[in-house]
């Protein structure tokens, strides 16, 4: 079972899809930043902006990717992570 506020968050969220120009795609948009987002967090041990005793690796700017999918292209943000440190 969901938390409440998981569930109002969601909520909130489907709101804000619901008024955009093409809902689908800018849904695809924020599921595929998130998923990057944790990916990224578990490769270099840590979330954006947090210090942590466990990180294993950084964050080194970005790349732009194109993707392109049945409802349309995407435009994704690919953060580089050059390896751990030594």
């Amino acid at each position: 079972m969901a938390k409440k506020d998981d569930t109002i968050f969601f909520a909130n969220k489907l709101l804000d899809f619901v008024t955009a120009k093409d809902s689908m795609l800018e849904m695809l948009q924020w599921v595929m930043d998130k998923l990057m987002e944790i990916e990224v967090a578990h490769k270099t041990g840590a979330e954006k902006g947090i210090h942590s005793e466990n990180r294993t690796g950084y964050r080194c700017g970005y790349r732009i990717r194109r993707f392109d999918t049945r409802l349309g292209t995407v435009y994704l943000l690919v953060q580089k992570t050059p390896g751990p440190r030594t």
